[in-house]
């Protein structure tokens, strides 16, 4: 068996597969590019819009709080027993 031989031909193989890495290397670099859809931006817009609002209705507060103090705020004991139910029943 002749060693050299071999030798040779390992070395032109590691040629070979030297260049065909070095080729791949050189090839055409692009650049990375993202686009966000029409539907993307309108959904981004709208999340803004709901996270700058309040989360409480001051209209609402404020006319709760008149109706309390003027004592036309009546809550009936019955209405007040089956919501206190309701919501107990949900947790469960």
């Amino acid at each position: 068996m002749r060693i050299d031989a071999y030798n040779q031909i390992s070395q032109v193989y590691g040629v070979q597969k030297n260049l065909k890495t070095q080729k791949s290397r050189t090839g055409n670099w692009g650049l990375d590019q993202v686009s966000i859809s029409q539907i993307g931006r309108d959904f981004q817009v709208a999340k803004n819009a709901v996270s700058e609002a309040s989360d409480i209705r001051e209209d609402k507060v404020a006319q709760l709080k008149e109706m309390v103090d003027s004592g036309a705020y009546v809550v009936e004991p019955g209405d007040f027993a089956s919501k206190l139910l309701e919501k107990y029943n949900q947790t469960l």
